[in-house]
């Protein structure tokens, strides 16, 4: 299934492998590998993992002698594609993109900066994400185009700053970074999630687990999303129940309990306490969703 694995020359000084799983979107692929060159204050190792490739990704490929690149056959899910270009990374920093996205001006300074701050290497942060339609409280609701073919690159470069947000807690969904050998440590993005629902969270409460407390949004790094646009093209994996077997609780539990997700950030997450109801209903989904697992 896994054809190839391509790598490149990696730019001098590198800051971060920029990971970009893609599946048949060659021209949301395109804007977004612009933006990264547009846009990126430092040089970076660019890795794309193809799927499939028939819309003509994988002969663009090619020719992009800047980007490495790995291949497979079919479409193997963002976890696998995620685990399978970690394989060439060469730098000390992963960062996930989706090939739906288009990165700001200086979105890797200000994640760059925030490294320096923390003095430690136990951290994940996200970039600050700009939608049509919010998804989340941790989202800028702007309409700056929902498809390629209406994007408004001018518009969004001139009002992008000027958007109000702040610093939020609880990074999860990417733009994300994370040290290379902390993303080692927990085992990169778990295959039995696979095609990727719920693979987000499962990732951060990983790192949880592993003792980080450092989930941070960083308001000042930004980035355009023109919206899923491979989530309806996917068979898809029942990750509310997966995740309720695997951890125990929920991933709503996770995000607004213990990673506090959209909040204004306050600095590392607290000791976390959970009042006694919270765990019985915590219990009951969990028992609920094991009789669910067995009806099946």
């Amino acid at each position: 299934m896994i054809q190839k694995y391509c790598e490149r020359i990696v730019p001098e000084n590198a800051k971060f492998s920029i990971l970009i799983p893609s599946w048949n979107n060659l021209n949301y692929l395109k804007i977004c590998i612009q933006s990264i060159r547009k846009n990126s204050s430092f040089n970076h190792q660019i890795i794309v993992h193809v799927n499939e490739g028939i819309d003509g990704t994988l002969e663009w490929m090619g020719t992009q002698t800047d980007i490495s690149y790995t291949y497979s056959t079919e479409n193997i899910g963002v976890c696998y594609s995620l685990n399978c270009a970690r394989s060439i990374v060469k730098t000390d920093y992963i960062v996930y993109v989706n090939d739906d996205m288009y990165l700001c001006p200086e979105w890797d300074k200000w994640l760059f900066d925030e490294i320096i701050s923390i003095e430690h290497q136990k951290f994940f942060l996200s970039s600050t994400v700009i939608e049509p339609v919010a998804s989340s409280n941790c989202v800028i609701e702007k309409n700056y185009g929902t498809n390629f073919t209406n994007f408004k690159e001018a518009e969004l470069l001139k009002e992008y700053k000027q958007l109000e947000f702040k610093d939020w807690a609880g990074a999860t969904w990417p733009p994300n970074l994370l040290p290379t050998k902390l993303w080692d440590a927990v085992g990169g993005y778990s295959i039995e999630f696979s095609p990727g629902m719920y693979s987000d969270p499962d990732f951060s409460n990983k790192l949880w687990k592993a003792g980080v407390r450092y989930f941070k949004g960083v308001n000042a790094s930004r980035a355009y999303h023109f919206g899923s646009k491979t989530v309806d093209r996917a068979k898809l994996n029942k990750g509310y129940t997966q995740f309720i077997n695997k951890w125990g609780y929920t991933s709503s539990f996770l995000t607004k309990k213990m990673l506090h997700r959209g909040e204004k950030f306050l600095g590392p997450v607290s000791k976390l306490n959970v009042p006694y109801t919270l765990r019985i209903k915590q219990l009951f989904k969990r028992v609920s969703s094991a009789f669910k697992k067995l009806e099946l």
